[in-house]
């Protein structure tokens, strides 16, 4: 099925199954906003908003998390993976807002990924969500999803894969379309055992056909 063909099937797909999709991350600032999307790297959601309760109630700001012991933070978040290092990166990153941008949550990828730990699909989420700034951010049910449906190809980058889906979806829906794809990879299209059973994007998938040619 060529490109331009699927396209308006798996938008239809999308707004019919998930109207309403939307960030799970729990946050009420930019600064928990971003420090929640760098948390939620090899994690799931649900795992962050249960300890970043505790951890903002502990820092509430940058300014608090600069000064912060990483032993400490480190407890407040070692049910998530990579733990260690996440917490080293959540002080390093605060020092560096608080010393080069006056306390404030940088507005550019440039700057934002200049941050110890904060990478290009967090800065693009961040900016998405609480600066409006059209993005379409390739997490790992996005970049699976854009594969299996012949969007991208498995070598490429998640950066390449970004820019594939930018030029493929019209603009106005690069929000929708990443959120929608976080959601179906999570319902349905799992990295294992995905439940294609009726799946009306059973057309364009790879997946399923790759099944069937196994002997």
């Amino acid at each position: 099925m060529r490109k331009k063909d699927k396209l308006p099937l798996i938008l239809g797909f999308l707004h019919r199954e998930y109207p309403d999709a939307r960030c799970a991350l729990l946050f009420h600032d930019d600064y928990e906003c971003l420090f929640a999307i760098a948390l939620s790297a090899q994690t799931s959601d649900r795992a962050v908003n249960m300890v970043t309760p505790a951890l903002f109630a502990r820092y509430p700001d940058v300014e608090s998390l600069s000064k912060a012991d990483e032993a400490e933070v480190r407890s407040l978040i070692v049910r998530l993976g990579l733990a260690k290092s996440k917490a080293h990166n959540l002080v390093l990153a605060s020092r560096a807002i608080v010393e080069r941008f006056s306390s404030q949550i940088p507005s550019s990828v440039e700057d934002l990924t200049s941050l110890p730990g904060i990478g290009l699909k967090t800065a693009s989420v961040y900016l998405l969500e609480r600066k409006g700034i059209a993005s379409l951010p390739v997490d790992t049910h996005v970049g699976r999803i854009a594969v299996r449906l012949g969007l991208a190809e498995a070598k490429d980058s998640p950066g390449k894969i970004k820019e594939k889906l930018e030029a493929y979806f019209p603009k106005e829906e690069w929000h929708f379309v990443h959120l929608a794809f976080i959601a179906f990879g999570r319902n349905r299209c799992r990295a294992v055992n995905p439940d294609c059973s009726d799946c009306p994007l059973i057309g364009p998938c790879s997946f399923r056909r790759k099944k069937k040619k196994r002997p």
